[in-house]
């Protein structure tokens, strides 16, 4: 196993890098792009990981960049995953998934989620 391997973390947009005004852009999670841009200069690889697409997701892209995030990878596999596995499945792989609709599987194992 490659012990170089960077750990590699996915993030929404829409409700997460930003309050959910969708199709707009809403005010910027600080806390959260600090936390990434840290992460990233320790090694990390961030993935943009959102259902925005076309125009909108260009503006998304630009509007992280204003605030210093640039991502390794827009709803991709970095090419890290892509040459560890020999392929690219649709399935953005990640070490860490952040996202505000996101439930932990012991939590919704060991307790009554509504959903």
């Amino acid at each position: 196993m490659n012990t170089d391997r960077k750990q590699a973390i996915a993030v929404d947009f829409d409700g997460t890098l930003c309050k959910n005004e969708y199709p707009e852009t809403g005010e910027p999670n600080y806390p959260l792009i600090e936390w990434l841009k840290e992460k990233q200069g320790a090694g990390a690889l961030i993935i943009l990981w959102t259902c925005r697409e076309g125009e909108l997701l260009e503006k998304a892209v630009e509007w992280c960049r204003g605030y210093g995030l640039i991502f390794n990878a827009v709803n991709d596999n970095v090419q890290q995953l892509k040459d560890l596995y020999g392929n690219d499945p649709r399935k953005v792989g990640a070490d860490i998934y952040i996202d505000d609709k996101n439930i932990l599987v012991d939590d919704f194992i060991s307790k009554e989620v509504s959903v």
